[in-house]
């Protein structure tokens, strides 16, 4: 798990991607709760799914935006770790938005073994509550 992160108190409002190449879920969640709550699985690419971001973004209108990023279990990168930090770039480029990494390994079997209809959107929640829980 990455070291606490230095975020601005008025950051209260985040919206939360679990990239894939092929699907993204999404979660969205405040500091104030710590709680987050899936909010469906983008299935699209390029800029079919940038544009679905774009929406989410203007529904929950977030502060800031919460990636996962993958590693293997030691903790080393791997080509999807690399693809998860460009689309954090991409994302901060198109919309503004502070990005924040969070280490995503097992979100997606956590979400799996709680029985999630949706685990894209489930570890989208996953990653968020692990952030939400660094806040001070």
């Amino acid at each position: 798990m990455n070291p606490p992160f230095t975020v601005p108190d008025g950051q209260q409002i985040f919206l939360a991607l679990d990239y894939g190449t092929r699907r993204t879920g999404v979660a969205v969640g405040n500091r104030l709760l710590r709680t987050a709550t899936p909010q469906g699985t983008i299935a699209a690419e390029g800029d079919a799914r940038f544009l679905r971001i774009a929406h989410s973004i203007a529904q929950w209108q977030p502060d800031a935006l919460v990636i996962g990023v993958p590693t293997h279990p030691d903790g080393a990168e791997h080509e999807n770790t690399l693809r998860a930090r460009k689309f954090g770039r991409q994302l901060r480029g198109r919309f503004g938005l502070p990005v924040y990494e969070v280490d995503e390994r097992y979100s997606t079997t956590e979400a799996h073994a709680w029985g999630a209809r949706d685990p894209d959107a489930a570890a989208a929640a996953i990653i968020l509550e692990q952030f939400l829980r660094t806040l001070p």
